[in-house]
């Protein structure tokens, strides 16, 4: 049995495989809402086959954007034009998710190709918070600390834009705490110097995220998955680390998370990341044993080959894929016919479907 191709249950809904489309900011919106580009990128990844797509950072705040460009979901204008590309996700037998997030400190900075750093207020900018005023990077915006108001705000907007993914057709929330962003800014004592309840020992970093996963299971169905997203490590001496990263994800089961997405670092500039093929599936591998939760492995993986590996080897529940999907949004149709698996195409491709090898392949199509 291919493990790539099999079925997964998560709570009342079913993923035709285990393939995952990771999220990928697209710096393509405007005041948050959603277009025909969303639309079109997240529609041929459904597809393409894959079982579950989560839509990139979504912010539950203005004020919570990567950049100007980031999508939204902090009112509900913007729940429509969401609706419209989940109803095609939907319609093509694929899952449609999304990730919630805030940046914390990381917010108000250029798209990728408009440039680096801060965007000054008069470019759109806007004043940036986080868990204490040391910025991420010298051309970073200096934060605010949030006092106690402002983060049950953070904690509102989370439950606030939870209940309008509801509306706006999700069927999966995944919570970002990783990379760098406003969870995993309170999660690290690199970033987290705080004093009070939410600094200092494991129990207070960890807390605003305990926080914002309660307030969103209070207003997100008991038969819909929620999954969070860490960074398992922050790869720097003294930071946020893989036993903590168990320890967290053991306590997340408890609180009602069915999945643990495992990545890394994003909160410290130039860590020493060891970058290569399947870097961080050991992350999966070791929190899926050892907090006895699913997981996901995302990272370089770029084969249907090594895809299979991970998951025949038990390292993870599913495959999370990210810039493979940007180079083929057909990925999973690929997959099947390179390992030997039968899947359905959609009926307006059928005619040029491959025929499939029944022997594995030894390598990428």
């Amino acid at each position: 049995m291919i493990k790539l191709f099999e079925p997964l249950a998560l709570r009342g809904i079913t993923l035709k495989n285990r393939i995952v489309v990771s999220p990928m900011c697209q710096y393509s919106a405007k005041d948050g809402f959603a277009n025909d580009w969303h639309l079109v990128h997240l529609g041929s990844r459904a597809v393409g086959g894959a079982a579950l797509i989560i839509q990139e950072a979504t912010a539950v705040s203005p004020e919570g954007r990567i950049s100007p460009e980031d999508l939204g979901i902090w009112n509900d204008e913007q729940v429509p034009m969401l609706r419209r590309s989940n109803d095609f996700i939907a319609a093509q037998g694929s899952v449609p998710g999304v990730q919630l997030a805030h940046a914390g400190r990381k917010a108000s900075t250029y798209a990728p190709w408009r440039g680096e750093g801060a965007v000054p207020e008069t470019e759109g900018g806007w004043p940036v918070v986080g868990p204490g005023n040391e910025a991420f990077a010298p051309n970073y915006p200096q934060p605010q600390a949030l006092d106690v108001a402002g983060i049950q705000k953070v904690i509102d907007d989370f439950r606030a834009a939870a209940q309008r993914c509801l509306e706006a057709g999700f069927q999966v929330i995944e919570l970002h705490g990783a990379h760098g962003y406003l969870l995993h800014q309170f999660l690290s004592p690199l970033s987290n110097h705080r004093t009070d309840a939410y600094g200092g020992s494991f129990e207070n970093r960890i807390r605003l995220l305990l926080e914002v996963v309660a307030a969103t299971r209070e207003v997100w169905p008991e038969n819909l998955p929620l999954i969070v997203r860490i960074s398992a490590t922050d790869w720097t001496e003294g930071g946020w680390n893989a036993d903590e990263a168990v320890q967290l994800a053991a306590m997340l089961k408890t609180r009602g998370v069915d999945l643990i997405d495992c990545s890394t670092g994003g909160n410290v500039p130039k860590a020493p990341i060891p970058v290569g093929p399947g870097y961080q599936v050991q992350f999966a591998e070791r929190i899926k044993a050892e907090a006895g939760i699913r997981t996901g492995a995302v990272g370089l993986i770029t084969s249907p080959v090594e895809a299979e590996a991970i998951l025949a080897n038990g390292q993870a529940d599913l495959v999370l894929l990210a810039r493979e999907f940007l180079r083929e949004p057909y990925f999973p149709l690929f997959a099947a016919q390179d390992l030997g698996v039968e899947v359905p195409w959609p009926a307006q491709y059928e005619r040029a479907k491959p025929r499939v090898h029944k022997e594995v392949a030894a390598g990428p199509r």
